[in-house]
């Protein structure tokens, strides 16, 4: 890549980019475009770079591979970015580029949505900078900026399977630290990145990650534990700041308002800090490893004793309405049914669809998660389905009854993409006085509607132990060896994958009518 000008005089000049950055309270921004460039810096921005690259004592000798800018909310982020794209997509030259191929500004962030903020904020500086209006092609789209320098500016959803096949001259991560982390998804942040990375590699353009901080884990994270100080690489710079560093005209109450009511999120919000209460719930390792693959529902079996439970929604919104059904086998539960509606949709008609399916599983009676109320209670009773509250909220049915059971392999999960990513996804929060929450990840594409509900059918045929059973009640002396699981084995295969390592105590046990024995 070959600059036309310096970033500093692009900066500077009123005809180019000197409109947008202007004035003090964007100096620390301005001041990262020019050493993230490679250029030099003037004796009282040193300090300034200093401060907010933790340390560094020069900046870097030339333009960066990557970029890494963790600042607080209302920061600038999005603006700033903008202005590093059009500076890559009008005043730069890219000579590695075929005759013919497009040089693709690829922006990504969880979702296309959200990514179009930076689109929106180049389409403004190129509409208002009459050198750049004479670039735009007369083709133009709502997710694309094109010009007539072979340069397209794109926005993505990041999605690693949707970034392949492009060649790249920059490419901008919005919100990194709230993509998936691989712990969370198979769409993790890592494969996003390193999905993104080849497409540069022939053009040499820089990988510019912005973002508020979240968790301690993840490629952000990571990144700035190698890289954020003097002992950071040349090649990535790593700058951190709050949103005040970067925004000084932010009205401070704001923040203080913000601490005041939720201290551990607001410090990561607007101070910029890392969060040490947020941890992943359970690996993808240990949920893939109770899951029967290519089994996507089980059959209704004769005798089974199977219980049920739903996960309510209102019919718009994001969330979907859930179900999950599940029986006792022995010291395992088994899932043998998760079904989910997305909205929009009638809420009459899926709970109609919800009945049927439960009385084909010989089902009279289901519970369903607190949210739901009166408001699930009739429509169900109208189907001939009793409806029970959980008598746990969704935390408490995810540390006490799903997770004992996913870490000792004792569940049996369906091969449910969806409500495996929600399981994986969750996340341990810990507030203020110590009180835990498990919960979905923040986003408006995280959800845990399914998890929900396949948690709170565990916890339905899961009973506590109050002795260890006896031979009279026909116990057997490992998983699957007893008459009864051995008959059901000739039309059920999973049967055979009830042996996944060490089991806990028996909390119990089916007798050959399936009907569940107390200890």
């Amino acid at each position: 890549m070959k600059t036309k000008v310096t970033m500093r005089q692009a900066l500077a000049d009123p005809a180019l980019l000197g409109k947008v950055l202007q004035g003090d309270s964007w100096r620390s921004w301005r001041i990262v475009l020019i050493a993230m460039m490679g250029e030099a810096l003037e004796t009282d921005e040193i300090e300034i770079y200093q401060r907010i690259a933790g340390g560094r004592k020069h900046p870097p000798p030339r333009m960066v591979a990557e970029l890494f800018a963790i600042i607080g909310r209302r920061g600038g982020k999005s603006r700033a970015i903008a202005v590093l794209a059009t500076y890559i997509a009008c005043l730069c030259e890219h000579p590695r580029l075929v005759r013919g191929e497009p040089g693709v500004v690829l922006c990504i962030a969880p979702d296309q949505r959200q990514a179009a903020v930076v689109l929106g904020y180049v389409r403004a500086i190129i509409e208002d900078t009459p050198i750049f209006v004479e670039l735009l092609a007369k083709e133009q789209t709502q997710d694309t900026v094109r010009l007539t320098n072979g340069v397209v500016i794109q926005v993505r959803a990041a999605s690693f399977r949707r970034l392949r096949g492009v060649t790249c001259v920059a490419c901008i991560a919005d919100e990194a630290a709230f993509f998936y982390s691989d712990e969370g998804s198979a769409n993790a942040d890592t494969e996003i990145l390193a999905a993104v990375r080849p497409t540069l590699a022939t053009t040499g353009g820089p990988l510019i990650i912005i973002t508020s901080p979240h968790a301690r884990r993840g490629e952000v994270w990571e990144t700035f534990r190698a890289h954020y100080g003097p002992d950071g690489s040349d090649e990535i710079l790593v700058v951190k700041g709050t949103s005040t560093e970067f925004n000084p005209s932010l009205d401070q109450a704001v923040i203080e308002r913000a601490l005041q009511k939720d201290e551990a999120a607001a410090r990561a919000e607007y101070m910029a800090e890392f969060r040490s209460d947020i941890e992943a719930f359970v690996t993808r390792e240990v949920v893939e490893g109770c899951m029967s693959f290519g089994v996507r529902e089980r059959p209704h079996v004769s005798g089974v004793a199977y219980k049920a439970f739903v996960d309510p929604a209102g019919g718009s919104g994001g969330d979907e309405m859930t179900l999950c059904i599940a029986h006792g086998e022995r010291n395992r539960v088994v899932i043998d049914a998760v079904r989910g509606r997305r909205p929009p949709f009638s809420p009459d008609d899926v709970v109609s669809e919800f009945c049927a399916l439960l009385k084909s599983y010989g089902i009279t009676e289901v519970t369903g998660d607190r949210w739901g109320g009166e408001f699930c209670r009739e429509p169900f009773r109208k189907q001939g389905i009793a409806f029970k509250l959980a008598g746990q909220v969704r935390s408490e049915l995810y540390r006490d009854a799903l997770l004992p059971r996913l870490n000792s392999g004792t569940v049996d999960l369906l091969d449910d993409k969806r409500t495996i990513d929600q399981i994986v996804g969750l996340e341990r929060r810990v507030a203020r006085g110590g009180r835990e929450t498990i919960d979905h990840g923040s986003g408006k594409s995280c959800h845990d509607d399914r998890a929900n509900a396949v948690a709170g059918a565990v916890s339905l045929v899961v009973r506590p132990v109050v002795e260890q059973p006896t031979a009279a009640f026909g116990t057997y002396g490992r998983a699957g060896d007893d008459p009864w699981s051995q008959r059901r084995a000739a039309c059920h295969p999973y049967v055979g994958q009830t042996t996944r390592g060490a089991v806990p105590r028996d909390d119990f046990a089916e007798s050959e009518g399936g009907q569940q024995i107390g200890w």
